[in-house]
């Protein structure tokens, strides 16, 4: 049985100082675990319905039989996760600007690093994904002008509240089209948000992408009971010559 509470890791960032935690769920009798960045929640496993919908509903948009995809944000890894679901997937480039985090995974701190890791398919990569996405070179270093059929994105809390001061350019209608350029024709951008709809930014999104939605994603919430929901945003390019 595992011990109540453990921080398992703690760590000064540029971003602040970040810790992994695991506390043992006495209503579930499972372990729970917990990213904190400073004194704010991050993540945890307890809550992965809106990380996991960011996977499949950005991907059902999709009719490719192979595809390229790439994530911005690694957190506990459960979009990844679901992103290797798909049999479809080709390749996962898989963007985190803390290399901590990272770390967490290739140590096998956490229950999908060794999944994740030893996948083929998936390729982590330490890196900004906000200045990656805003350079004509795109999200992947290794790689200048690669694109992607689908990019998700799951760092920020929301449109409106972001980690960074310097994200929230990415939320406006110019750092959407430079991401759009990072995509294949008929590419998908998806965005989890833990914000209810916010108009501001379907805006933004219908002023660049032909097509967008915001989907709703309902979970429950023994913390603080009832039920708790997220925001998927889905938007996709159009479609190149047949």
């Amino acid at each position: 049985m595992s011990a109540r509470f453990e921080e398992i890791d703690w760590r000064p960032t540029a971003m602040g100082d970040i810790s992994l935690r695991r506390r043992r769920d006495p209503a579930s009798d499972t372990d729970v675990y917990e990213v904190k960045l400073g004194d704010e929640f991050l993540m945890s496993s307890l809550f992965t319905a809106g990380e996991i919908a960011l996977a499949e509903l950005g991907l059902a948009k999709l009719s490719r039989t192979e595809m390229d995809i790439a994530v911005g944000g690694l957190g506990l890894g459960y979009t990844a996760g679901a992103v290797l679901d798909d049999p479809r997937v080709r390749s996962l480039t898989v963007i985190e600007t803390l290399a901590e985090v990272i770390d967490w995974h290739q140590r096998g701190l956490v229950p999908l690093g060794a999944r994740l890791t030893s996948d083929a398919r998936c390729r982590l990569v330490q890196g900004d994904f906000f200045a990656l996405a805003a350079d004509p070179r795109g999200l992947d270093p290794g790689e200048p002008g690669r694109r992607f059929h689908a990019v998700l994105l799951d760092v920020d809390h929301s449109p409106r509240h972001v980690l960074h001061p310097r994200h929230a350019a990415l939320y406006q209608p110019a750092g959407l089209r430079a991401l759009a350029g990072h995509l294949h024709p008929g590419g998908v951008f998806a965005l989890w948000s833990n914000d209810p709809p916010d108009k501001q930014f379907a805006s933004a999104l219908a002023e660049v992408f032909p097509q967008s939605a915001a989907h709703v994603v309902d979970f429950d919430n023994p913390l603080q009971g009832g039920t708790s929901t997220n925001t998927v945003y889905v938007a996709g390019t159009e479609p190149g010559p047949a």
